[in-house]
């Protein structure tokens, strides 16, 4: 285990309980739902995925459990994003999809939209 499976484990458990909590919105889009979401999920899952491969030292090797609890979290808040905007999909995105996607846009909520393909703008 990494330096950071605490905290991984605690994302996973977080994504999880978000997860089985989620009701669907009567009326989408939910944006300020889904934009929590992808600020308080989504972007902290897809920054210390950033901050263990580009931080101080060498680049941090996460076991596959680690890479499976982070990627399941990460997916799981995309997927959720998706519903609060009504529409429904079965994320399967790498951590590393995200990561560059956030490189790109520099902004977690474009991030989000862009990988699930919801246009916020347009809901």
């Amino acid at each position: 285990m990494s330096d950071y499976g605490e905290r991984i484990a605690a994302l996973a458990d977080r994504a999880r309980r978000d997860v089985e909590a989620f009701e669907p919105p009567e009326s989408p889009p939910d944006e300020v739902t889904a934009l929590s979401y992808a600020r308080e999920g989504v972007g902290p899952t897809v920054a210390l995925y950033i901050d263990a491969r580009t931080g101080p030292g060498s680049p941090v090797a996460f076991d596959r459990a680690e890479f499976a609890l982070l990627e399941r979290a990460l997916n799981d808040w995309l997927e959720l994003y998706a519903a609060c905007y009504g529409i429904e999909m079965d994320a399967t995105f790498t951590i590393r999809e995200a990561a560059e996607a956030l490189l790109d846009t520099h902004n977690i909520d474009e991030t989000a939209a862009l990988l699930t393909g919801v246009d916020a703008g347009r809901c």
